[in-house]
């Protein structure tokens, strides 16, 4: 069964901007735990938007399922993340100043940085995993690099779901196949939702975790955060 991962950061948005520690981000981690969250995924950004680079060690301390960092790999992030060893470390290829990760890595021009940065985190007892757009040949590269696993990109899928549901989740299905065949660990995120996860879960195969952060919170604004997590595991059964 493919597990959730929930991706706080829209809370630490929250948290910080009014300042103090309400709503309380340790807290959250743990209680969306307790409802049935199988991880719990961080995006720090350059600006610490939203999640700060101090809250990393204070999540590790309570998270008791999964830890995911997701990030740029600059000497800063990996700094932090090699000192906190979250259980995995997403890397994405976001620039700076990015609103949110919209693409995935070129593992063939980016080969040699990925492999080095790889290394390095797996040194310190941190699984790896590879931002990526759903394309055959991307994951063949993710492979070279040692890294462990790929998250897809599903913005795309995401985008044309509605219009074509099959013909937006068919490049995935293909690039899922190949990462099998190779023997490389399937994650997937962005946008998916409510409407969409069920869908893209119950077609590609092996895929390991879905890291949800936007849409969950948004839905727990309505349903809680409690039944919005039980509505979002049902869809991966």
């Amino acid at each position: 069964m493919t597990r959730l991962s929930v991706n706080i950061n829209k809370v630490a948005l929250i948290r910080n901007s009014r300042g103090g520690n309400l709503p309380n981000l340790r807290q959250f981690a743990i209680d969306c735990e307790r409802y049935g969250a199988e991880g719990i995924t961080v995006h720090p950004r350059p600006d610490e938007r939203h999640i700060r680079y101090a809250d990393l060690p204070v999540l590790k301390e309570v998270v008791t399922t999964e830890f995911n960092i997701e990030g740029y790999p600059s000497e800063h992030f990996l700094d932090h993340v090699c000192s906190v060893q979250p259980h995995q470390c997403t890397l994405v290829p976001d620039p700076p100043g990015v609103l949110t990760s919209s693409e995935g890595w070129d593992t063939i021009e980016h080969r040699a940085f990925l492999i080095d940065v790889t290394q390095r985190l797996q040194e310190s007892g941190v699984r790896v995993s590879l931002f990526l757009d759903a394309v055959e040949h991307m994951v063949e590269g993710a492979k070279e690099t040692g890294a462990d696993r790929v998250e897809f990109y599903t913005g795309d899928y995401a985008k044309a779901y509605h219009e074509d549901k099959e013909r937006a989740i068919a490049p995935h299905k293909s690039a899922a196949r190949v990462a099998s065949d190779i023997g490389i660990g399937l994650n997937a995120g962005h946008d998916l939702n409510l409407d969409n996860l069920n869908y893209y879960s119950s077609e590609i195969y092996n895929l390991k975790e879905v890291s949800i952060g936007h849409a969950l919170v948004t839905d727990a604004l309505y349903y809680g955060i409690q039944n919005t997590i039980g509505m979002y595991k049902k869809c991966l059964m």
